[in-house]
């Protein structure tokens, strides 16, 4: 299996207060992992370090054969051009309209012509199930579910080798967090089909994880299959587990 992330033994502080305190792990080709912990236990810091928005106190990352924990952000810019970042909150320019939001990363980063730029957003935006009544809208205009579809969208316009979710399906409804889910599940066999999913959601974990980590204090307490992982006999573990299912 070719392997495209590679994080070992990262830590990362905050001021005194560790949050990483040696996380290990491989992501190959083809693979959805999840990563699951409660608030606060640094899934979101973790991703941001693969993703290069932050260093690591110590250890190593690599993303595609590369080692990107001392890059400069100008040497970091064509790695992360192979990625594609869902954030949270989805993070859409709330001035621009959905076309210009999707389009953003196109207009930034190629020389294509605006007619190609707006033939691919039409595109994308089909993909995650959005026509193109939406291009002219605003973000405040649309729900959060429609939301995080557009920040979907504009992620993988990049055509990335890698996708990065941040709690897709915080702030959804049980029905959206659903299509969310079988969303990224289809994206996985049909445009992108390698992933890191942080998430609380075990529901979404189950549709579209090929292994899951337990994020505890710090370290992953379990990594491995989702049977293996539910299955843990690690009292942390099943504390958390038990409390996400509730």
């Amino acid at each position: 299996m070719t392997v495209l992330v590679e994080a070992k033994d990262v830590r990362k502080s905050f001021e005194t207060l560790a949050v990483l305190k040696g996380v290990s792990f491989r992501l190959d080709k083809g693979e959805t992992l999840v990563v699951m912990g409660g608030s606060g236990s640094g899934k979101t810091v973790l991703l941001r370090i693969i993703d290069g928005l932050l260093r690591p106190d110590g250890g190593a990352v690599m993303l595609f054969d590369q080692h990107i924990e001392r890059l400069s952000e100008e040497a970091m810019l064509p790695v992360r051009r192979r990625l594609g970042y869902v954030f949270q909150g989805a993070a859409l320019f709330d001035s621009l309209t959905v076309e210009e939001n999707v389009a953003f990363p196109l207009r930034e980063h190629t020389d294509l012509s605006a007619r190609e730029i707006h033939e691919r957003v039409i595109h994308f935006l089909s993909l995650v199930g959005l026509d193109e009544k939406v291009l002219p809208q605003l973000p405040a205009e649309l729900s959060g579910g429609m939301r995080k579809r557009v920040g979907i969208a504009r992620a993988l316009i990049g055509q990335p080798d890698v996708l990065l979710f941040d709690e897709p399906t915080a702030g959804l409804d049980p029905t959206n967090s659903k299509l969310v889910g079988e969303l990224i599940s289809e994206l996985g066999s049909e445009v992108c089909d390698t992933a890191i999913v942080v998430t609380h959601d075990l529901e979404l974990a189950k549709t579209v994880a090929d292994r899951v980590a337990v994020l505890i204090e710090g370290r992953f307490a379990t990594i491995g299959r989702l049977d293996d992982v539910l299955g843990s006999r690690d009292p942390a573990v099943q504390a958390f587990l038990s409390g996400e299912a509730r």
